[in-house]
C-alpha cells in the first residue's frame, strides 16, 4: 500500500482526508435535501430513533469508503455496530442528532473518523446546515473550514458554558441530571446539545467550554476526541484517565478547568 505522511492512499490516489471530506459533504447534502420532507421513522429504543435518511446517508458514505479503501474495516452506527476495530477502521455516524433532525431542529451533523487499531488518525464532523467542516489529522492541528481552531482559554467554572446530553438510558440520564444540578450554580450556564459530535466540535473551537456525557458510542466521539486534542484541549473518562473512542463516559474541556470538575464525577 502506498503511504503519504503515514496515511494510506485510496484507489483513486487521494489521501483519507480528501476521501472523507467528499463522503461527509455528499451525505450532508442528502440530509439537507430531506430535512423538511416526510421521513420513515423507526425506533431502536425509547427516544432512540432512526430514519430512512440515516440509512441513505450511511450508504453514501460506506459505498465511497469501501470503493476507495476496500481493505479497510468499517464500524458504523446503523449497519456495522459490532465490527471489531483492528487495523485501519472507519468509524461512521451518518446522522448525529437524529432526534433534532426528526423534529425539524437544524442542529445535526455527519461524523467520520479513521483509526489505526486504537489510534485515531483522522476526524471529521460536518454540519451541513451551516456548512461547517471541522477536521483534524493527528499531529497537524484542528481546523474549521480551513482556519485553525483552539479550545477556550476560560480558566474558571463560573465563566464556563457547560454542554451535555442525557443519552437514551434512564439511569444514565438521571445521573447526568444529578451532576448538572450540582454544577448549575457553579457555571455561567448550561446547554442541552442534542448532538454529542457537535458538542465536542464546539469545544474544539471554543464555543462550548466544557462538554460531558455518560452514555456514548465510538461513532459519537471518535472524531471529537481528535479534534479537541489537536485543538489543545483534553478529553478524559469520568475516572480521570485519557479517554479513547470506546469510553462511554467522558469530560471534554481545557486543562485549566478539569481540576475544578473532577470532584463532580464518579
Amino acid at each position: 500500500m502506498d503511504i503519504v505522511n503515514n496515511f494510506p492512499l485510496s484507489r483513486s490516489g487521494r489521501n483519507p482526508l480528501e476521501v472523507a471530506t467528499q463522503a461527509v459533504k455528499e451525505a450532508g447534502e442528502v440530509l439537507v435535501k430531506h430535512f423538511y420532507s416526510q421521513k420513515t421513522i423507526t425506533r431502536k429504543g425509547r427516544g432512540n430513533l432512526v430514519t430512512d435518511v440515516d440509512t441513505l446517508s450511511e450508504k453514501i458514505i460506506l459505498d465511497l469508503l469501501k470503493n476507495e479503501y476496500p481493505e479497510h474495516n468499517v464500524l458504523s452506527e446503523e449497519s456495522n455496530s459490532f465490527t471489531t476495530v483492528t487495523g485501519y477502521t472507519w468509524i461512521v455516524d451518518p446522522i448525529d442528532g437524529t432526534n433534532n433532525y426528526v423534529f425539524g431542529i437544524p442542529y445535526f451533523c455527519v461524523n467520520v473518523a479513521l483509526v489505526n487499531n486504537n489510534d485515531i488518525v483522522l476526524g471529521l464532523t460536518f454540519d451541513p446546515v451551516k456548512k461547517e467542516l471541522f477536521y483534524a489529522e493527528k499531529g497537524k492541528g484542528a481546523y474549521l473550514n480551513g482556519s485553525s481552531i483552539h479550545v477556550s482559554n476560560v480558566n474558571l467554572l463560573k465563566d464556563s458554558l457547560l454542554g451535555f446530553d442525557l443519552g437514551y438510558d434512564d439511569n444514565h440520564g438521571k445521573k447526568m441530571l444529578e451532576i448538572t444540578s450540582k454544577l448549575r450554580d457553579k457555571v455561567h450556564c448550561l446547554r442541552l446539545i442534542g448532538s454529542p459530535a457537535l458538542g465536542l466540535a464546539y469545544v474544539a473551537c471554543g464555543r462550548i467550554t466544557i462538554y460531558f456525557q455518560g452514555n456514548l458510542y465510538p461513532w459519537d466521539i471518535a472524531s471529537g476526541l481528535l479534534l479537541i486534542r489537536e485543538a489543545g484541549g483534553m478529553v478524559v473518562s469520568w475516572q480521570g484517565n485519557q479517554a479513547d473512542f470506546k469510553d462511554a463516559k467522558i469530560i471534554a474541556s481545557n486543562s485549566l478547568l478539569y481540576p475544578q470538575l473532577a470532584g463532580y464525577f464518579g
